[in-house]
């Protein structure tokens, strides 16, 4: 089920590039361009810390997930879908995550 929902989720990112910005908020972030998706991103991650900070598991939560969204709004703008976001992670399972950030190539 989770799995599902990101891909459905992602597909109607996807339809939402050629909606009308005044109809739709993913559209009218994706027509504001990069920098606004990035600066969404970094508010919404910094709810979650705040909402991490109060202990309060419902804002959390709500937090997170408003954090997911707009991560799925950056990968889909940038031609990405959040199955190889998923097929990273399943490589990474069970390699220890300092042995995996030791054979990362630097940039």
């Amino acid at each position: 089920m989770s799995e599902q929902i990101l891909s459905e989720l992602a597909d109607v990112l996807e339809e939402r590039k050629f909606s009308s910005p005044e109809d739709s908020y993913v559209a009218s972030l994706y027509s504001k361009g990069l920098d606004a998706i990035l600066k969404k991103i970094g508010e919404e991650a910094t709810e979650t810390v705040m909402a991490a900070k109060d202990g309060k598991a419902d804002k959390i939560i709500y937090e997170t997930a408003d954090l997911w969204f707009h991560c799925l709004v950056l990968l889909a703008e940038q031609g990405l879908r959040p199955e190889q976001v998923l097929e990273e992670l399943a490589r990474r399972f069970g390699i220890s995550g300092h042995s995996e950030k030791a054979a990362r190539q630097p940039d």
